[in-house]
């Protein structure tokens, strides 16, 4: 679609949306990296946090390998109050795949739970 053809108003249609931008990483033509070991898969799952030790970020990160990726999740400090809900709740875990080097997401469930939906989600490109 040409860019004149996306700023045309169209009677009772609202205005086109910008077009998506391509994703990071591989699909925009350039070399997806792949990890080899654990350190390589922070590197690239540590893109996907904030940086640790700023304000309102992680205090740690931290990486679970298995047989299929490197599993990435944040550490965050204690609350002040314990027993108050979470301020921003959710979060995810960042798997790198070992086959080819994409980049999921997953819930923020602990480690082994997360590697089970992995498992069970997979499917590797050109599958």
């Amino acid at each position: 679609m040409a860019e004149s053809d996306r700023t045309e108003r169209h009677p009772g249609l609202p205005p086109t949306p910008p077009p998506i931008p391509p994703p990071a990483g591989g699909r925009d033509g350039t070399p997806q990296p792949v990890p080899t070991n654990a350190d390589e898969a922070l590197a690239i799952g540590r893109q996907h946090f904030p940086e640790v030790g700023s304000p309102g970020g992680p205090v740690e990160l931290f990486v679970h390998e298995c047989d299929l990726g490197y599993l990435i999740h944040a550490g965050w400090p204690p609350p002040a109050d314990p027993t108050a809900p979470p301020a921003e709740p959710g979060g995810s875990n960042v798997v790198v795949s070992k086959s080819d080097g994409e980049v999921s997401f997953l819930p923020n469930f602990p480690p082994e739970t997360a590697v089970e939906l992995f498992h069970r989600s997979y499917r590797p490109k050109g599958a």
